[in-house]
């Protein structure tokens, strides 16, 4: 059995300050023999120095990313730091941190994951799971190795992305320390059944037929049914958006893998000097791809519904916490109004069921193929959920 407590506070600059509302925060519940932390934070709190004095300060590992903006039960914003706590008598939980990945990232990935399953006793139950902005080496192709090497095991988590234009400060954060070229796992090991939502465009929001992606290079989109990546954008009308960085990236383009899993959303970020577009994850040469759009509306609505799904889950059942994370594009998508979706949460969860949200550049979540099975996958334009 997990318990679920969240530690929050908005105090930046006065280091001393920020501890101790933590701190207090703290000691008002009591601790199980085993914890571990989830952290998401503005990286305003990284550059003053109050996450790592705030890491320091705790009794136990943890592990998140930078975030553009969070909310949790209680409050929401931009300039915050929060953390779920996880803490247990029965269930364990380990972090372990990879090495650089920007040489070699696919063997290092590979070691990694053969050292982690090695060094614990049995298969993990969960695998929350942080990964660097890393333009050469994409989220999906860590989770893919990670999960053939783990046997399968579940991760949820995500691609870690700040708020600014060039991603600089798109950090992976252990114990206080700040890495741009390194992934983190929390595993958990014990008897937990967790659970995986997502929300992504309504099917009435795909607005053209299957395209079939002919060539690729990773996270790199070369060619669409055999014309230019740069041809078929025109063909879409998207060739006004496609310098702008954050216009382009609010376009849905949502993969059919073939296997029997649900659409899986994609965006493009930028492209290179060939005019190739350029992807937060892997363009699979094979898959078939359409295209969608994505409004407000559909962002609150969407979310609602999971959210709903949610509350029915826990109230047949007696849950400890649920862990979300949203892609930055619903935000900007919600215009001015970019606190809207979180308020929804909020809304709708209120003081029910331990809760923490935050922003993020990609988003790792289950899917169930027609088969029952579970696959790893990597998202955007995605609200996800893990349900414990």
């Amino acid at each position: 059995m997990i318990k679920t407590l969240i530690v929050s506070t908005k105090e930046i600059d006065d280091i001393e300050v920020a501890v101790d509302e933590i701190k207090s925060q703290l000691t008002a519940h009591s601790l199980c023999a085993n914890s571990v932390g989830i952290i998401a934070c503005n990286y305003e709190f990284l550059v003053s120095g109050a996450m790592k004095a705030i890491c320091g300060a705790l009794p136990f590992d943890v592990a998140g990313t930078i975030t553009g903006s969070l909310a949790t039960n209680t409050e929401s914003g931009i300039f915050m730091l929060s953390i779920m706590i996880l803490t247990s008598d029965d269930v364990v939980f380990d972090i372990k941190t990879t090495p650089p990945l920007l040489d070699n990232p696919f063997s290092i990935t590979e070691k990694f994951t053969e050292e982690l399953i090695s060094e614990n006793p049995g298969k993990a139950s969960l695998a929350f799971t942080y990964i660097p902005y890393i333009e050469t080496f994409s989220a999906d192709q860590f989770v893919d190795i990670f999960s053939r090497v783990s046997n399968e095991i579940p991760c949820f988590g995500v691609l870690a992305l700040d708020a600014s234009d060039t991603f600089d400060n798109s950090y992976v954060c252990v114990n206080g320390e700040a890495y741009h070229d390194r992934a983190a796992v929390i595993s958990v090991y014990g008897d937990i059944n967790p659970r995986f939502l997502y929300a992504t465009i309504s099917y009435e929001k795909i607005i053209h037929k299957p395209s079939l992606i002919t060539k690729s290079e990773g996270n790199i989109l070369i060619e669409v049914n055999g014309h230019s990546v740069e041809q078929y954008f025109e063909d879409l009308g998207l060739n006004g958006v496609r310098d702008m960085q954050y216009a382009m990236a609010s376009v849905p383009f949502l993969l059919d893998y073939g296997d029997g899993t649900p659409l899986v959303s994609k965006i493009f970020i930028r492209q290179t000097p060939e005019k190739y577009a350029v992807s937060t994850g892997f363009i699979p040469e094979g898959a078939m791809m359409y295209v969608g759009v994505f409004d407000k509306e559909d962002v609150l609505l969407t979310t609602g519904e999971v959210i709903n799904k949610t509350l029915e889950i826990g109230s047949a059942d007696n849950i400890s916490g649920v862990l979300m994370y949203s892609c930055m594009t619903r935000c900007v998508s919600l215009g001015s109004d970019s606190m809207s979706e979180f308020e929804l949460v909020k809304e709708k969860l209120g003081n029910k069921i331990p809760f923490m949200v935050s922003y993020s550049g990609g988003e790792i979540c289950p899917l169930q193929n027609f088969e029952s099975k579970m696959i790893n996958r990597c998202h955007n334009n995605t609200f996800i959920l893990c349900i414990f």
